[in-house]
């Protein structure tokens, strides 16, 4: 990787989590966060199936924070279709429909695990081993089902929810909504990919690799790019609001690759917020601004300003090596729809939320 410019200032010196947010810790590692489309409900799944749900006004008041049962082993959330519901699955082969409120509602149950579900306003879509099933917002029944090569380890749909892309094996299948016959386009590259993510302007699909690097696709002509260099596998990747850059984790930063000016081939990356011997485990892009919020394998997270020679970085909380609490690894972040609240989840079981917009 070449070398990177990088923020100067000390990204601990300011801890505002204390002020602005709350935090619980649970009994399971937390596997993933979301906000409601409406912005009014955050919910948070652990890996034994249970799923935290609170109202934005609640956000400070952890008494009022709920906890259900959903899952027998929890593997994948993603918000509804609805402004207010969230969708899970997990190892029992369940997909359930959750409300803000608690109300369940089994969408989908089978004999294999759930292992990632996607949604826009108008379709939901989840996988079952080799199988990925599209379905209407409403719908308890498949509008199609796609079938791949092997186990799909990665779904996305495209901003305007009119493609479907899906990571396997040996590549990238990407499937069109609304097309009468049920053919993919293949995106072939040798190895294990697992995990994706579609430029926000639909110019790339870009896949994260067993072997410690990036693969990426150009739709206009099929051109394929490497982004190489991480000392780890790159577990998060995230494009800003615009597509300008691409955030990944795998480093003691966020690595960023810049998908403007021809890169990203040939152009060199940007590292926000380095820790050095402290590794970033996730990263999400702000929806509105060039934002980066960053997790830290110890339990820390720092907000990251994409600029110029004076970028910024804003401590939310500091993990164990940086003398804070022991979290262990954030395993997930998510931003509100307008940016203004963050969510995170570790592995020893906290969630946390952080009101950006609140004064001191």
């Amino acid at each position: 990787m070449s070398t990177p410019s990088s923020s100067h200032n000390n990204p601990l010196s300011h801890e505002i989590f204390a002020t602005r947010g709350a935090e619980k810790q649970f009994e399971g590692p937390i596997i993933g966060v979301q906000i409601s489309r409406d912005g009014k409900a955050i919910a948070a799944l652990t890996s034994d199936g249970d799923m935290i749900l609170l109202k934005h006004q609640d956000l400070r008041d952890t008494a009022k924070w709920q906890l259900i049962s959903v899952h027998d082993g929890g593997l994948c959330l993603s918000q509804g279709c609805e402004g207010d519901s969230f969708l899970s699955g997990g190892e029992d082969g369940s997909l359930i429909r959750v409300t803000a409120d608690g109300d369940r509602n089994i969408v989908y149950e089978g004999k294999g695990w759930i292992e990632s579900v996607v949604s826009t306003p108008k379709h939901y879509a989840f996988s079952v081993k080799k199988d990925v099933k599209l379905r209407d917002a409403a719908g308890k029944e498949d509008l199609k089902s796609f079938e791949h090569p092997s186990t799909v380890t990665g779904l996305a749909f495209d901003h305007k929810g009119l493609r479907l892309a899906a990571s396997h094996y040996n590549g990238v299948s990407l499937w069109f909504v609304k097309a009468k016959e049920s053919s993919a386009r293949s995106l072939d590259w040798k190895g294990s990919h697992i995990g994706l993510a579609i430029h926000p302007e639909g110019e790339a699909i870009v896949t994260s690799m067993q072997e410690n690097e990036l693969h990426g696709w150009r739709l206009s002509d099929g051109h394929n790019m490497r982004m190489s260099g991480y000392p780890r596998q790159v577990r998060s990747m995230a494009f800003t609001k615009k597509g300008r850059w691409l955030a990944t984790s795998g480093a003691d930063a966020a690595v960023l690759w810049p998908f403007f000016g021809n890169g990203p081939m040939g152009k060199p990356p940007l590292e926000l917020a380095r820790l050095p011997g402290l590794f970033s485990s996730v990263v999400a892009a702000h929806p509105c601004d060039d934002i980066v919020a960053i997790g830290y394998e110890d339990g820390t997270v720092v907000l990251a300003e994409i600029g110029g020679e004076d970028q910024r970085a804003l401590p939310i909380c500091r993990g164990k090596k940086s003398g804070g609490i022991e979290r262990g690894a954030v395993t997930s972040l998510c931003f509100s729809p307008k940016g203004g609240t963050l969510v995170f989840g570790t592995e020893e079981g906290y969630l946390g939320v952080v009101d950006l917009t609140a004064k001191n």
